[in-house]
């Protein structure tokens, strides 16, 4: 299955029916009055999250999105059936924009989590609402609205704990398949991965986080080299990053500047990724070069003031104990942010009666 994280749709809303013009006829009621009955309301396109969806491959193939349209009012003052709803099944991080004005239509990120992204069209009223003591026979009734038509574009943003960050061929999937269920493709050449990965990593018996392989980042990848451009912003929602070097120099590489160009284009593509704390990783040290020049390079790390910890996703040597440092980092950023969150539910509730928060701004 293609991996598919952009996608353009027309959504088009139902009309609403029209209203009934028509007079009762029954026996002994030669003359009963207006009875038209009113049209029914056009359906609407709703978006609904999915979490068994993990891409928008199935849009690529619906050019085109109806809800049902209203029934139209009848006489005896019967009304017209409301129009079907259409649902459109989107996966958790999907964000919904306006193809024409750029506006957010909706950030859909819970399970069963609906958005309503076109209305339908209201029905007309039929010609027994009009009947005044002037006009007791009106021969007219209302059409029905058009439903809404949007160009929608849909994109989406995978919803993972901690991303996977690094140059091509430093060992991303490697380790990601060694602490999760995930089998991304592994190989000895660059641009291995050429789609996001998601795992799901336990680290400690009450605690998982979910970790995602991004494929490799190279220098102008903000402009649009290599992959970078296309799956940036699927970091955008983690709340950590693990920074994988390769400190073996059998690439010609030197780690350290590859470690500020990485950061670079985070920032360069947004200010609010190279914002992100990060644990640095120096991969490959069941490799005899990576053991002889671990030293020198964790010293000119630390000179920066990062800390360097050294595993082998090939092996598993060192592995347990940084995805419990990452599971750890990544608990205690989840309850600052919980705890933010609470603070500022609580600042917005209202306060009891004379419990104002300046000085004389208590009811006596």
């Amino acid at each position: 299955m293609k991996f598919i994280d952009e996608a353009e749709v027309d959504v088009r809303a139902g009309d609403g029916g029209r209203g009934c013009v028509a007079f009762l006829r029954e026996k002994y009621k030669p003359r009963g009055g207006p009875s038209g009955g009113d049209g029914g309301g056009g359906g609407d396109v709703v978006c609904v999250v999915d979490p068994g969806i993990t891409t928008l491959l199935d849009f690529k193939f619906q050019p085109l999105i109806r809800a049902g349209r209203g029934e139209h009012g009848r006489g005896k003052q019967q009304h017209g059936k409301r129009g079907e709803d259409r649902e459109m099944r989107v996966p958790p991080g999907t964000i919904v924009t306006d193809a024409d004005t750029g506006e957010l239509m909706s950030d859909m990120r819970q399970p069963a989590e609906r958005a309503i992204v076109a209305r339908g069209g209201r029905g007309g009223r039929g010609n027994a609402h009009f009947a005044t003591p002037t006009n007791q026979a009106p021969r007219y009734a209302q059409p029905g609205m058009p439903g809404e038509h949007r160009r929608l574009r849909l994109g989406l943003h995978l919803m993972a704990d901690v991303g996977l960050v690094g140059y091509p061929n430093v060992g991303k999937s490697t380790l990601i398949s060694a602490v999760s269920a995930a089998r991304p493709r592994i190989a000895d050449y660059p641009f291995t991965t050429l789609v996001p990965h998601l795992g799901v990593v336990r680290f400690d018996d009450e605690g998982s986080f979910v970790l995602a392989d991004i494929p490799g980042l190279i220098e102008g990848a903000h402009r649009g080299r290599g992959l970078g451009d296309r799956f940036l912003r699927h970091l955008s929602r983690t709340g950590l990053l693990l920074h994988l070097i390769d400190i073996s120099g059998i690439n010609g590489r030197d780690p350290l500047a590859d470690y500020d160009a990485i950061n670079h284009e985070l920032a360069a593509f947004d200010r609010m990724l190279a914002a992100k704390p990060q644990v640095v990783v120096a991969n490959k040290m069941d490799l005899a070069e990576a053991r002889e020049r671990y030293p020198a390079v964790q010293a000119r790390f630390a000179e920066r003031g990062v800390e360097l910890w050294a595993i082998s996703a090939a092996t598993g040597d060192g592995v347990p104990a940084l995805m419990r440092e990452v599971g750890k980092r990544w608990r205690r950023l989840r309850a600052t942010a919980a705890a933010a969150q609470t603070a500022r539910l609580d600042d917005a509730l209202p306060l009891p009666p004379g419990q104002g928060k300046g000085k004389g701004e208590g009811i006596r």
